[in-house]
């Protein structure tokens, strides 16, 4: 009996192992898994191990432990929107190597640590929106180059690192929106890699300019570069030998205008801010314009004059001619063609 005893209870074990969560749903057809609503404060154990879809949002998960998917190796969409989570511990993902979209919106993380996502080969979209993250890291992770959308809206960010962007080939939107983004120095690789991504075909909401003041609300794609000027070209690094990064016709443009050195104090002064700086080439081209002006109208001058003594020519000699030629004949005409003269006189 002991032997019966202890089989029974290894196949209550192993059912119990992989049935649903007690507060949850599980769907076998469409492998998904309905956790929602319930008041969770981690992610909960004993899920089945063939679900691909896991629903999570809107409850009380603070934490996520480093294995807590190790059981869920399937999973293909995981929706934790709508909860606690301050922070996500280093490879608490690492096992989801099918994972394709994650949604971590409306939670209370403030930021993303150095290669959080690592070993999510097949990762299309992630959603970071309507956090509090004031920074994000230099990549993701390894094997994170094939996301297509990635949404940092409604956060805290004052910039982001060009390098991680460039992490992302495979990009096709990307939505900034509702951050107090910084539009000085700090901000100008951001400025480039984005013209880049919307003349390859991107999508994007853009970025609104919060400070400084005199840039406050506007579209960072139409500050000139000329008041990044005096930024450094580290925040604009000359890309890798071999990229195939097509480059937007105003970045070329822009690029001969900020010298290999920053000007000296530049990352000192508040937020990088350039110097106001006189414009040469302006007023070259002000002195030129006034100078050709001149000429034009020096020669149209000439003209005139030119015309107006050929007038006053011409008008002289006809008259010579007139009192030459047709003087002699009024003289010697006959009385019946004077008479009329005469009595008008009378």
């Amino acid at each position: 009996s002991g032997n019966w005893l202890l089989v029974c209870s290894v196949i209550v074990l192993a059912h119990t192992a992989h049935s649903c969560p007690e507060k949850c749903l599980c769907h076998k057809a469409s492998k998904t898994a309905d956790c929602k609503n319930r008041g969770f404060t981690e992610i909960p154990a004993r899920l089945p191990p063939e679900i691909q879809i896991l629903q999570l949002q809107n409850n009380r998960i603070w934490r996520i432990n480093p294995n807590a998917f190790t059981a869920t190796p399937l999973l293909k969409i995981l929706d934790l929107s709508n909860n606690s989570i301050s922070s996500v511990a280093l490879g608490a993902f690492q096992k989801l190597r099918y994972l394709q979209v994650l949604n971590l919106t409306r939670n209370l993380i403030h930021y993303i640590e150095n290669k959080t996502f690592s070993f999510l080969p097949h990762l299309k979209e992630l959603d970071l929106s309507s956090n509090s993250i004031i920074r994000l890291p230099e990549t993701f992770g390894n094997s994170t180059g094939n996301i297509t959308l990635l949404s940092v809206k409604h956060n805290k960010l004052q910039k982001m690192e060009r390098i991680l962007l460039e992490s992302l080939p495979n990009l096709k939107v990307v939505l900034f929106k509702d951050n107090p983004w910084q539009c000085n120095c700090n901000i100008f690789g951001m400025k480039l890699w984005l013209e880049s991504f919307l003349y390859r075909g991107g999508i994007s909401d853009g970025i609104m300019c919060s400070a400084p003041g005199v840039r406050k609300g506007k579209d960072l794609l139409k500050v000139p570069y000329e008041l990044f000027g005096a930024c450094a070209l580290r925040a604009a690094p000359v890309p890798p030998a071999g990229s195939h990064h097509q480059w937007h016709g105003s970045e070329q443009r822009g690029w001969p205008k900020h010298g290999p050195h920053g000007e000296p104090g530049d990352g000192g002064r508040g937020g990088c801010e350039p110097k106001a700086r006189p414009r040469p080439v302006s007023l070259r081209h002000a002195i030129a314009t006034v100078v050709i002006t001149g000429v034009v109208c020096g020669v149209v001058c000439l003209m005139m004059l030119a015309a107006a003594v050929y007038g006053c020519a011409y008008a002289a000699i006809t008259a010579r001619y007139h009192k030459e030629h047709l003087g002699p004949v009024r003289q010697h005409g006959t009385p019946e063609e004077k008479e009329p003269f005469g009595s008008s006189m009378a």
